[in-house]
């Protein structure tokens, strides 16, 4: 049965005075598939550790189901841990390497076996079941090393950079298939990851961490559409950030002056905005449109273009607006990129996203 993890301000230094982890919260729900992201250092594999009970934190707890689990052994926590490295027995078939875990619980072999080829039939392996790992692929092997977790019926699945040993096409191949597997399972599943794209494609909801804190929890669409900090934005995908000042804030619209002209904004990040308050303005590249606007558009630009990298599907260009500002456009189904000459852009107000100014801090 799916449990919910709850963290609970998880705090952990290491010597040195590294901080790992500051006072760290999550709800994690029943059958969610998570993702903890951010940058090296940020704390995601401290964090993962600390709920596989590798690591145990300073302060704080960690719950799975209504238990406390905090400073228990790894193996009396009912988890299931999949490494990037793998970590299956060259000497065992790949039956023997998933039913590794069930002869340490010491089922009876009938039972043993079922729920072995279950977990092989799971990951679409058990044709193989008496291969051993050196015969098979990357993501092959990466598949067993799935049902070696899920095997043992775990409360909770705990995933460690799985695809960062794998070259492109099979991680773009295992993104979807690891979900499949999750959800057909009904398992929580915790899953770290620095790759952006890995996380914003297969979870339901992430958590963005930098500097040992939580910057940002939410679904993959909402923390990419509607950043609540610049790193964020800027961590997240690619975006365009520019100052600002808040000229009016009325009926639905926020007025700011930006170096690139007036803008407005339909989007409320962080409250109410008064005039004269300071703002980062962030852009994604693919929310600037090329050509005439739509009539009634309200945030008109003019540039013109320095340089474009031509990409088939997708081109990404280099547009000077202003004095001297330089935003990145992402065009799809590109006609033309020459370089020069003025070009009409506008921008959706819903597009436009207004944060706090950035402070350097994490």
């Amino acid at each position: 049965m799916a449990e919910h993890v709850h963290i609970r301000n998880l705090c952990k230094t290491f010597p040195g005075g590294n901080l790992a982890m500051d006072d760290v919260s999550l709800a994690i729900e029943p059958g969610e598939l998570f993702f903890l992201l951010g940058p090296s250092g940020c704390g995601k594999t401290t964090l993962l550790r600390s709920i596989a009970g590798f690591c145990i934190p300073d302060g704080g707890s960690v719950h799975i189901g209504e238990r406390d689990v905090t400073r228990l052994a790894p193996h009396l926590r009912d988890t299931g841990m999949v490494f990037q490295s793998y970590a299956l027995w060259p000497h065992m078939t790949l039956r023997q390497n998933v039913a590794f875990g069930l002869d340490m619980r010491k089922l009876p072999t009938a039972e043993k076996r079922r729920r072995t080829d279950e977990a092989l039939a799971m990951v679409r392996m058990l044709d193989r079941a008496e291969t051993k790992p050196n015969a098979l692929s990357g993501g092959q092997q990466q598949r067993v090393a799935l049902a070696r977790a899920l095997v043992i019926h775990p409360r909770c699945l705990l995933l460690d950079e799985p695809l960062s040993n794998l070259d492109a096409k099979l991680r773009l191949e295992m993104r979807q298939e690891i979900r499949s597997i999750c959800k057909q399972a009904g398992i929580t599943a915790i899953y770290v990851t620095h790759d952006q794209k890995e996380a914003l494609s297969v979870a339901d909801r992430l958590a963005i961490l930098n500097g040992g804190r939580v910057q940002q929890v939410g679904s993959p669409s909402d923390v990419y559409r509607r950043p609540s900090s610049v790193f964020v934005a800027g961590f997240i995908g690619e975006t365009n950030v520019i100052d600002g000042t808040v000229v009016s804030d009325g009926l639905g619209v926020i007025s700011v002056d930006s170096p690139i002209g007036p803008l407005q904004s339909t989007v409320r990040t962080d409250g109410a905005r008064t005039a004269g308050a300071a703002v980062c303005i962030s852009i994604r590249p693919e929310a600037i449109h090329l050509g005439e606007p739509p009539a009634g558009m309200r945030n008109r630009l003019q540039g013109t273009r320095r340089h474009s990298i031509y990409l088939g599907e997708l081109a990404q260009h280099e547009i000077v607006v202003g004095a001297a500002t330089v935003l990145k456009v992402s065009e799809m189904n590109p006609r033309t990129t020459a370089d020069g000459g003025t070009i009409p852009l506008w921008i959706d107000p819903e597009d436009v996203v207004l944060l706090p100014p950035a402070t350097g801090a994490p």
